[in-house]
């Protein structure tokens, strides 16, 4: 039965966030949403909230979703992207 408790306990993750070239790293829990993690990323960063876009493995992260639907592990890395508004035609 003590098996049974211990394999509920999940311990933390550690994910290293990258931001061109400086890395921060936080320790988060498997279920906890996406977005309590960008917030704390960018007031570390010194960044208002909102300002990142966020990737792992090349694929956007959702601010609902958690590390366990990514599958991550211990020491993954994700890639954080200052968000670009625009792209339209320019006439001359």
């Amino acid at each position: 039965m003590s098996e049974d408790i211990a394999e509920d306990v999940k311990p933390k993750l550690s994910l290293v966030i990258n931001y061109e070239g400086t890395q921060i790293t936080v320790k988060v829990k498997h279920n906890m949403p996406f977005k309590k993690i960008f917030d704390a990323a960018e007031k570390r960063f010194g960044k208002e909230p909102g300002t990142f876009k966020f990737t792992y493995d090349g694929k956007r992260l959702r601010a609902e979703n958690t590390p366990v639907d990514m599958e991550m592990e211990d020491g993954d890395i994700i890639d954080a992207h200052l968000e670009q508004l625009g792209g339209g035609t320019i006439i001359c």
